[in-house]
């Protein structure tokens, strides 16, 4: 009986409600303002960085790092500049000026440390004892440019550049173009400094007519590869393996146009700062090897460069990001 009382009494268990989902938001995609302003904040505050320890000379990588990062700045305002608006102080003529300023000290640094490491150690004594009076010269040239390149960086024109990008970067301004989505616009970003570095004279000279006249030429080459391969780096997260691959390409050619560069400046600068006549056979034997060797696969690399598949195909792969 006590059983079938309980019985009676339970109640019916209530079937539980199945709770629907809430729907997720779409996610809106990343517009080019937003990627530029990401772009350009992380550029300029990698490059004010190393502010401080340029103008107390602690390391010359400091140096070399707000170089490097005024220049990708600069290749930045470029790339977007069709979706930005600046304040006036902020402008890609200021940040220009300032990497020109900044090259004149790196460029004595690469020097001297070329002649240190690279040549005075494998020359005679004699020659060594040239090498060491330019080297002194040198070091005296470094002192002045540094001296200049604090006055630089303590004027108020390189404040009010500073100023002008902490400014834009809490309230940044764009134009309407802004809206876009980034990948819309990915080939069209990529494309104008790629053709200007394909369409370069400098892939038209031979490794045997590469000369003191023609080495300005290929100079002027490397500075263009450098700038596509700083554009492309921007966009790497939206492409695959084939678009570092060639990143990769670009590096290593800028750095044996690079030195090839070097080579020419300091034969030039030796010629400044040693006695007229001077004569360093051992050095020059040296710097024509080290040229050959760089010189080694150029004609191989430029032809590459020339043909119209290799050409093709880097177009073709700047129109097929990888989308997740």
């Amino acid at each position: 009986m006590k059983t079938e009382q309980r019985s009676k009494g339970k109640q019916p268990k209530q079937s539980k409600q199945i709770r629907q989902p809430k729907e997720q938001p779409t996610p809106q995609p990343l517009t080019l303002g937003e990627y530029a302003h990401r772009i350009v904040g992380e550029q300029y505050r990698q490059m004010v960085k190393h502010e401080k320890h340029v103008l107390a000379d602690t390391d010359p990588e400091h140096l070399h790092q707000m170089r490097v990062h005024s220049r990708r700045l600069y290749t930045a305002l470029q790339v977007f500049a069709a979706a930005i608006v600046l304040p006036r102080a902020a402008h890609a003529k200021r940040v220009r000026s300032l990497t020109k300023s900044l090259g004149k000290l790196r460029d004595l640094d690469v020097q001297i440390a070329m002649l240190q490491t690279d040549y005075h150690p494998h020359l005679s004594q004699p020659e060594q004892a040239y090498l060491e009076r330019a080297i002194a010269a040198l070091q005296q040239k470094r002192r002045k440019a540094l001296a200049g390149t604090r006055d630089i960086l303590s004027q108020s024109r390189y404040q009010d550049l500073k100023t002008a990008y902490e400014t834009w970067l809490s309230a940044p301004q764009f134009t309407p173009l802004a809206q876009i989505p980034i990948v819309t616009v990915l080939p069209d970003l990529l494309s104008p400094l790629l053709s200007t570095s394909l369409l370069h004279p400098g892939w038209l000279i031979a490794t045997e007519a590469v000369t003191e006249d023609t080495a300005p030429t290929l100079h002027d080459l490397r500075k263009a590869c450098k700038h596509v391969r700083y554009q492309a780096e921007f966009f790497v997260s939206f492409y695959g393996a084939q678009f570092k691959a060639w990143i990769a390409g670009l590096k290593s050619l800028q750095d044996s146009l690079g030195s090839l560069q070097d080579i020419q400046v300091l034969l030039e600068l030796l010629s400044d700062v040693l006695p007229k006549g001077t004569e360093l056979l051992e050095l020059r034997q040296m710097v024509q090897s080290n040229q050959q060797q760089i010189l080694a696969n150029w004609n191989q690399t430029r032809l590459q460069h020339l043909d119209p598949d290799s050409r093709y195909q880097l177009y073709e792969m700047l129109l097929q990001p990888v989308l997740e």
